[in-house]
């Protein structure tokens, strides 16, 4: 299928979530996607505004862990809304049917937008609080972890799954 598309980019606003008549979610939210550079265009940064329709779970999901600024990427489907207004005016308008969203950055990175024109590490890794590194030296071992929190399980043999 030729409409299905991947974009990457930050909301602009904080993502809208409303209710059908038949209590279905729907969330409508927009996205800025920066072009690639181009010389051609006056050395000036051009910008893509986005309008993405998220439904059901996935929209309860955009509205409870993304706000303005946040990095999103959206898989979906490219759509046509177009419409005739009460005068008989005909409206144009294209818009992406996200079937899928996730994360485009780390919790800490996303902390740390600012939302200026510096560079911004999208896929640093992240900063754990009350984490220290720890002391070893060539003779000492390592040891990851507590097993007497582990309780054992006995099996007759028959697999779950």
């Amino acid at each position: 299928m030729l409409n299905k598309v991947i974009l990457m980019g930050r909301l602009v606003a904080d993502p809208d979530l409303r209710q059908t008549t038949n209590n279905v979610s729907m969330c409508r939210f927009t996205i800025a996607l920066d072009r690639p550079y181009n010389a051609a265009s006056g050395g000036e940064k051009q910008t893509d505004f986005i309008t993405i329709i998220a439904w059901r779970q996935t929209a309860e999901f955009v509205s409870r862990y993304f706000s303005k600024g946040k990095m999103i990427i959206v898989e979906g489907a490219l759509r046509n809304d177009n419409y005739t207004d009460k005068d008989g005016v005909k409206h144009y308008s294209m818009n992406v049917q996200a079937d899928k969203v996730s994360f485009g950055e780390s919790k800490a990175a996303s902390e740390g937008y600012s939302g200026g024109s510096g560079q911004q590490n999208n896929f640093a890794q992240p900063a754990y609080k009350n984490a220290e590194p720890a002391q070893q030296t060539s003779n000492e071992s390592v040891q990851i972890g507590d097993l007497d929190d582990f309780e054992e399980i006995l099996s007759d043999g028959d697999v779950p799954f």
